[in-house]
């Protein structure tokens, strides 16, 4: 079964992208397509679709595709360790937008905290990982 949501992200290059998702974020193949140049993603029960741009089959554009890709929003991703995984994103030299920061942020009567960082993929999408650090009174 797959999540409600699996975000699909159109990529320069399938097989760059595969290398910074699985071996520096740390997500798995699921299955793949590659005469399609397609790939389901998984990692602690977060998912995504990427698939290259100029790749075979349907692409879905309401735009042209200009880099940097995905502006306007990030993807909040939630992990057990969100400064193992900052350590090992900037050790391999991966372009850190926010520094690994906690950060608490308002609901209503309360306050959730996050440990969390941002990083952009090969083609400038941006992934926040967090770690839930609970809730505090407001």
């Amino acid at each position: 079964m797959t999540a409600p949501l699996v975000p699909e992200l159109d990529v320069t290059d399938l097989d760059l992208s595969l290398a910074f998702y699985c071996d520096v974020l740390g997500f798995v193949i699921r299955y793949a397509r590659p005469e399609e140049r397609f790939a389901y993603l998984q990692r602690d029960g977060a998912e995504l679709m990427l698939e290259e741009a100029a790749g075979p089959g349907r692409r879905f554009r309401t735009a042209a595709l200009e880099p940097p890709f995905g502006r306007g929003m990030n993807l909040q991703i939630r992990v057990a360790d969100a400064g193992a995984l900052c350590r090992k994103a900037a050790a391999a030299q991966a372009r850190i937008v926010v520094d690994l920061e906690d950060r608490w942020y308002r609901r209503a009567e309360d306050e959730v905290g996050n440990r969390q960082f941002v990083v952009a993929d090969p083609d400038g999408y941006l992934l926040r990982f967090y770690e839930d650090l609970g809730a505090r009174p407001a």
